[in-house]
C-alpha cells in the first residue's frame, strides 16, 4: 500500500504543537509512505473446505476495502474519511477496519496491522489501539 502525501499535522493544533507531536513527519503539505498491511481473520474451520474462510474472497475483500480507496492517493485529499480525521497510520489502521467489517461475515475480523515502518506497527482489533 502506497499513500502519497499522508499528512501528519492536525488542523486542531498550532504549528507549534503540530511540529512537537509528530516531529519530522509533521509537513502541512503531507509527505509519502509505503505501508505493509496484515488482515487475520478467526473463526471455525469448514469441515469441507479446511478453511475460515477462502483467502481468494479474503484478497478481493482486501482489494476493494484497501487497495482501491487507498493505494497510490493522497489521502488527506482523495480519501473523504481523511477530510476531518488526521491521516495517521493508527487512523489508518481504524479506516481499513472499519471498511473491511462492512464486507467479511460478521465476527471473522480479529486483526488489522498496519506497518509504517519495522519499528512502526499499529496493531487495531476493533476496539484498542496498539502500537509497537
Amino acid at each position: 500500500l502506497t499513500c502519497h502525501a499522508c499528512l501528519s499535522h492536525s488542523k486542531s493544533l498550532s504549528d507549534e504543537e503540530n511540529l512537537k507531536l509528530f516531529g519530522k513527519c509533521n509537513n502541512p503539505n503531507g509527505h509519502g509512505h509505503n505501508y505493509k498491511v496484515v488482515v487475520t481473520v478467526r473463526g471455525e474451520i469448514d469441515p469441507v473446505s479446511g478453511m475460515v474462510m477462502n483467502l481468494t474472497d479474503l484478497k478481493e475483500y482486501m482489494q476493494e476495502a484497501i487497495m482501491e480507496p487507498l493505494d497510490h492517493k493522497n489521502l488527506d485529499k482523495d480519501v473523504p474519511y481523511f477530510s476531518e480525521v488526521v491521516s495517521t497510520t493508527e487512523n489508518i489502521a481504524v479506516f481499513i477496519w472499519d471498511s473491511l467489517q462492512k464486507l467479511l461475515p460478521q465476527g471473522i475480523l480479529y486483526k488489522v496491522e498496519v506497518h509504517e515502518t519495522e519499528q512502526n506497527v499499529v496493531v487495531y482489533k476493533g476496539e484498542e489501539t496498539i502500537v509497537k
